[in-house]
């Protein structure tokens, strides 16, 4: 019977010994190994690892990307302008020893990454004026100032473990001052553009016009001296046609006849009926002839 309860008391014994000589790691942390509170060995590989039971213990700490929210926090541009910036960081534990002995927590991490962020932002944003934060240039300018911070930042948290993967502004608020002398500028800068498109846009049209107006009184010349060359070919046809048609005395004397018959029946035009030939004309004769 006693054999039985010694036996049992050391299985019992050894299953605690083994159970406490062993830890997990997962996929997205760290475990490190202490003994009399120093750290003897740090585990990076998941899966199932042993211990010194009852003297080593584990404390186990992130690896996966962490994102801390920076509070708000005013800087001033080299323009001495004040601007609230808004941003946030994702980081994450590269060396988890130096992590524990030099911050021990995510906690305090977060706020050694708050004051070493805040001057970076501070210094960054020292070098530049407002208008060359806030215009209509292309985002790949501001990610090179992003860029730039993150780097200095993970330059100054590597003596913690630490590695910072981005830094990105989320939002820059100005005061109501700065706020209202900034749609001040861009609405003068708007309407500036808005003046040059304009008078760039009257020029092309005056010189279209300019061209439009030559090309069409070069037309209507060319039409005019085309015009004036037809009449005058049509009136010398016109005149040689009559010359080949009285070429002789009887011809012309009759041409003549009808050209005064012409001018009479127009003259008889109206209520005055009289008229006054040369009693030597043609067509007095033949009109007294008439009458008698």
């Amino acid at each position: 019977m006693k054999k039985g309860i010694i036996i049992g008391a050391v299985a019992l014994l050894l299953i605690i010994v083994l159970a406490t000589s062993m830890y997990t790691v997962k996929e997205n942390e760290y475990a490190c190994t202490f003994r009399f509170s120093q750290i003897v060995h740090t585990e990076s590989q998941p899966g199932l690892h042993f211990k010194i039971p009852f003297i080593d213990s584990v404390k186990y700490f992130p690896k996966a990307s962490m994102l801390y929210d920076i509070p708000p926090s005013e800087v001033l541009t080299s323009d001495k302008q004040n601007m609230t910036v808004d941003c946030y960081i994702m980081w994450n534990i590269s060396d988890a020893q130096k992590f524990y002995q030099s911050v021990g927590t995510t906690v305090e991490a977060e706020s050694r990454l708050n004051a070493i962020t805040y001057n970076a932002l501070k210094n960054a944003m020292g070098t530049l004026a407002q208008a060359d934060i806030i215009n209509m240039n292309d985002g790949a300018e501001r990610n090179q100032i992003y860029d730039g911070i993150a780097s200095t930042v993970n330059v100054e948290v590597e003596k913690y473990g630490i590695h910072v993967e981005d830094v990105k502004i989320k939002r820059f608020d100005l005061p109501d001052s700065n706020l209202n002398a900034v749609y001040r500028r861009m609405i003068s800068e708007r309407n500036q553009m808005a003046e040059k498109y304009t008078a760039d846009g009257n020029y092309e049209a005056s010189v279209i016009r300019n061209e439009v107006d030559k090309t069409v009184n070069i037309t209507i010349s060319n039409a005019q001296a085309d015009a004036a060359k037809l009449v005058a070919e049509g009136e010398a046809e016109y005149m040689q046609k009559l010359a080949d048609a009285y070429d002789s005395a009887d011809k012309k004397e009759f041409y003549e006849f009808i050209l005064a018959l012409d001018a009479l029946e127009k003259s008889l035009t109206g209520e005055n009926k009289t008229i006054i030939l040369d009693a030597d004309s043609d067509l007095a004769q033949i009109l007294a002839g008439a009458s008698n």
